[in-house]
């Protein structure tokens, strides 16, 4: 394991603070993802997901990430959550970037 970002210890170090924050989380998946820490990062957006029922962003995050590892069908899961959960609390511009998302991954299986 690489060692830790400034960055990342900042925001450890605010989670520990307020543990609960939502933004401070997904902060945190982003970093680790940043950081090359895939598998802590995936856990963290899941963890956000799970909570967060409107939880749009680490959807696509999410998706991005199994994009990036080629995980086509994991990441074709986590982008079509998170439109469901853009169009339900009316995202239009997610909804838009998660469409883009899906419609570049159409033939990959």
């Amino acid at each position: 394991m690489a060692e830790k970002s400034p960055k990342r210890l900042k925001i450890e170090q605010a989670l520990a603070e307020d543990p609960g924050d939502p933004f401070l989380r997904y902060g945190l998946a982003v970093q680790c993802l940043r950081e090359g820490e895939i598998v802590e990062g995936r856990d963290l957006l899941h963890a956000l997901i799970a909570e967060r029922p409107d939880e749009v962003a680490a959807c696509q995050q999410l998706g991005q990430s199994y994009m990036e590892t080629e995980e086509h069908d994991e990441a074709r899961k986590a982008l079509t959550q998170g439109l469901a959960r853009a169009k339900k609390v009316r995202d239009h511009h997610a909804q838009a970037e998660i469409s883009g998302l899906l419609d570049q991954m159409e033939g990959h299986d």
